[in-house]
């Protein structure tokens, strides 16, 4: 394996976790302002997705990566690169619909769901076109990424 094809090195499962916890608190004290667009340099911008808990009914936040397909929001079920599917993706699962916010806008009522088949090729590859490393992330877990569609309600 050449080191083209290894995949990139994950950072400790605690550095991600604070990483994280540091992109809420931003989001919080900037007033949503922090959240970058699709217009930056990386390619992708970043939303605030409220969910239902799938066990405790509550609202739950995360703040994700997102590109735009037209109307729809798309993003990548991937836990930080490690096993498993990350808490929001189960909690769309159980209740799809949830609120979108992005960047300073009014919230956006979308229901959520897995891109399957062609779609999915193609979102992914509007995924690599911004991390040509994407591939390489994915094949370093046994959890298979899903695509997943926000649509507008």
């Amino acid at each position: 394996m050449t080191t083209a094809e290894r995949p990139p090195r994950l950072p400790p499962a605690w550095f991600i976790r604070v990483a994280w916890r540091v992109h809420r608190g931003l989001y919080r004290l900037s007033g949503g302002r922090f959240l970058w667009t699709p217009s930056n340099k990386r390619g992708w911008g970043a939303l605030r997705l409220t969910t239902t808990g799938r066990t405790s009914g509550q609202e739950r936040s995360v703040i994700l990566g997102y590109l735009e397909d037209g109307p729809h929001l798309v993003t990548l079920a991937m836990n930080g690169w490690i096993e498993g599917h990350p808490a929001w993706w189960l909690n769309l699962q159980a209740h799809p619909e949830a609120v979108a916010r992005l960047d300073g806008r009014p919230p956006r009522p979308v229901r959520a769901r897995a891109a399957v088949g062609q779609e999915r090729e193609r979102l992914w590859k509007l995924w690599v076109a911004t991390d040509p490393k994407l591939d390489a992330w994915a094949a370093a877990r046994a959890t298979p990424t899903p695509v997943v569609v926000l649509e507008p309600r």
